[in-house]
C-alpha cells in the first residue's frame, strides 16, 4: 500500500485548524498530545505538554463529537469534570472520579466494547482522548478510523510513546503547523 503524505502550508491562524476541523466527518478519531521528545505528560497531566493552537483545536474536535471515550487513568488525572458531551470512562477499577460530571459513564467494559456501547447509546462520532496503551489497543482491534496527533516544542516530560510508530499503522498522513504546534491528521489504518 502506497503511504500519502501531504504537507500543508503554515500557518499562524488557529481557526483555519478549526474549521477543518468542523468540516471532516469524525467517525471514531483518537485525540493526543504530545511533546517533541514523543513525552505524553508533564508532571502527571497532558496539559503541561499541550500549546494554546492544540487546545483551540482539541476543544473544537470535542464539541463536534458524539462522545468522549478514555480509560480510567486519563479519568484520574486530567479534567474531565464538565465536558460538553457525554465521556465514557472505560475501566476495570470502579471508583468513579468523576461523579460530579453529569454526562459521566463509568464502565466497566474493554476500550472496545465500551466504544461498541458508546456508539449504540450517543452515536457514531467518537473522540478517543487517551494514552498510547489504550490508543494503540483500539488500532490492534482495527477500530479506528484515525489519529489527530498535536506535537509542541516540550521535552522532558513523562510517558514517552513513539510517535513514527503510531504514524506507521495508518496510510494516510496529513501535516500542517499552526503556531510553532504541528498538527497530523492520520487516517486509514493499513
Amino acid at each position: 500500500m502506497i503511504m500519502q503524505e501531504t504537507i500543508k502550508a503554515t500557518t499562524d491562524n488557529p481557526n483555519i485548524a478549526r474549521a477543518r476541523d468542523n468540516l471532516s466527518a469524525m467517525s471514531v478519531f483518537a485525540s493526543l498530545v504530545v511533546g517533541a521528545d514523543g513525552s505524553t505528560s508533564k508532571n502527571g497531566s497532558s496539559s503541561g505538554i499541550s500549546s494554546g493552537a492544540d487546545r483551540t483545536t482539541f476543544l473544537a474536535r470535542r464539541r463536534n463529537s458524539d462522545f468522549i471515550l478514555i480509560g480510567g487513568q486519563t479519568a484520574r488525572t486530567e479534567p474531565y469534570h464538565r465536558t460538553p458531551v457525554p465521556v465514557v470512562v472505560a475501566s476495570r477499577s470502579m471508583l468513579n472520579a468523576l461523579a460530579d460530571n453529569r454526562l459521566a459513564h463509568w464502565w466497566n467494559l474493554s476500550p472496545v466494547n465500551a466504544l461498541e456501547k458508546g456508539i449504540k447509546k450517543f452515536g457514531p462520532n467518537v473522540l478517543v482522548e487517551a494514552g498510547p496503551r489504550l490508543i494503540n489497543e483500539l488500532i490492534q482491534a482495527r477500530v479506528l478510523d484515525g489519529i489527530f496527533l498535536s506535537i509542541t516544542s516540550v521535552t522532558d516530560g513523562d510517558d514517552l510513546t513513539n510517535i513514527e510508530e503510531i504514524l506507521s499503522n495508518f496510510a494516510s498522513i496529513e501535516r500542517e503547523e499552526i503556531q510553532g504546534t504541528l498538527f497530523i491528521e492520520a487516517k486509514t489504518l493499513k
